[in-house]
């Protein structure tokens, strides 16, 4: 059986002072974790996270990545770039980024194809929002999500991580249901068992205003591998109770 995931999603916070004292309150309670843990965090922060994790139990993640190898793209954050400062995760298509940056499905896939090929794992993003879940429109949403990046990854999708996150539950205290939530995943999961024989190995987390009362009931389910957290990943204490419920 796989380990679960937690990965933060630090959005746009931080400071240099805060920072280190968030992460020092980590690693003094984190002790030896049952699961995976990551901090996506705002690439200004990059070199930071990276000399106060290393050698720790908690891996760096950046909040995304450019499609682009190389060029006149200011602005732009390469895998490459990213991969000199240790980064381990890389999100992409994060439903902020789908709306305020207007990023498109191929777009997702292709900066999951660059993150690929530097060697650092994608953690896809896919959700609806309000109107497309009153519509029942769900599943057809999150899975034509998640085909454009297996129709653009192919063979390497086993190497992806997916985050189920309802955008009408990102940062407004509301959670989908434990129900609601397994029903999208095992949607996700058998999608993926067809595109590839490595589903399994496959890790598919909840993303929607998951803290540290609702997570092990959220991560009790079959076809809940982890979290992406959101507020609750800036409050040490939060985020250490969420890690200690992914057994």
């Amino acid at each position: 059986m796989k380990k679960k995931l937690i990965a933060g999603n630090w959005k746009m916070n931080g400071s240099l002072a805060g920072n280190e004292t968030l992460v020092k309150g980590l690693l003094a309670g984190l002790g030896s974790p049952a699961c995976h843990v990551a901090l996506c965090v705002p690439s200004i922060y990059l070199a930071q996270m990276q000399a106060l994790l290393n050698g720790s139990a908690i891996d760096v993640g950046a909040q995304d990545v450019s499609p682009h190898e190389v060029g006149a793209y200011t602005g732009e954050i390469s895998g490459a770039m990213l991969n000199e400062f240790g980064t381990r995760y890389v999100l992409v298509g994060h439903s902020e980024r789908r709306q305020y940056h207007f990023e498109t499905d191929a777009l997702v896939a292709s900066k999951a194809q660059r993150a690929l090929a530097c060697g650092i794992t994608p953690i896809v993003c896919v959700g609806e929002t309000l109107a497309e879940r009153e519509a029942g429109k769900t599943e057809e949403v999150v899975k034509r999500q998640l085909a454009a990046v297996i129709h653009t990854n192919g063979h390497c999708i086993s190497e992806i991580v997916v985050a189920y996150e309802p955008v009408w539950a990102i940062g407004t205290g509301k959670t989908a249901s434990v129900e609601q939530a397994q029903q999208v995943h095992a949607v996700l999961r058998a999608q993926l068992k067809a595109a590839t024989p490595q589903a399994d190995r496959i890790h598919i987390l909840y993303g929607g205003s998951m803290n540290a009362a609702n997570a092990a009931q959220l991560l009790a389910q079959p076809d809940i591998d982890g979290g992406l957290v959101g507020g609750a990943s800036l409050k040490a204490a939060d985020f250490l109770s969420i890690i200690a419920s992914a057994l």
